[in-house]
């Protein structure tokens, strides 16, 4: 039976994919994330999920898969990574409110001699929010470690958000249904590696 080793430090994919309940173990290198300035903002988050496959090719063994993922917030054909501060957060969101933006996430998954990558796009439309809220939430929730500056699972997700058009664990980071298809077509299906 394959061995999953999933390449992320996000509790959130962790805990995704734990939640689906395969047995996996953590692997974590650490990847300069560098991607080419005329690289289209849809493409950001596939390419960097192979960049930090990559890392783990020279390392695998026969029974090994390794799967990595990134995720990006896009607004207006610009990328909107993590906030640097909390006027940057509160910056964020305020442009975020009363406009749908995209949220794509990249995943990379690699055998020894294969690979397989694909991203997935959810639209996420906020309503408006007021400055008392944005306030609000970045000041009890510091979203710092979160691109877009929110997370769709906390208390802005609940009061702010109107509507998602696609897969709302590809928002979280991880896109469940197309990465179960992909590990079924590598031959690992979800009852046979379920965590006891």
């Amino acid at each position: 039976m394959k061995k999953i080793i999933l390449g992320s430090q996000s509790p959130r994919r962790q805990k995704i994919l734990a939640d689906a309940g395969y047995a996996f173990e953590l692997g974590i290198k650490e990847v300069e994330e560098i991607y080419p300035d005329d690289l289209k903002p849809e493409d950001v988050p596939e390419y960097l999920a192979k960049l930090k496959a990559s890392a783990f090719t020279n390392d695998l063994s026969e029974n090994q898969i390794v799967i990595t993922a990134d995720t990006v917030v896009i607004l207006n054909d610009k990328i909107i990574g993590k906030p640097k501060s909390k006027e940057d957060a509160i910056q964020t969101i305020t442009e975020l409110s009363g406009t749908e933006h995209k949220v794509i996430s990249g995943v990379c998954i690699i055998e020894k001699s294969k690979q397989i990558s694909f991203s997935e796009l959810t639209l996420v439309k906020f309503r408006d929010l007021n400055k008392q809220m944005i306030e609000h939430y970045v000041e009890k929730f510091q979203p710092f470690d979160k691109a877009g500056s929110y997370a769709i699972q906390e208390w802005i997700g609940l009061v702010g958000i109107e509507y998602i058009k696609g897969n709302y664990y590809n928002v979280l980071g991880l896109p469940m249904t197309r990465l179960i298809n992909e590990l079924e077509l590598l031959g690992i299906t979800l009852m046979d590696n379920v965590a006891n």
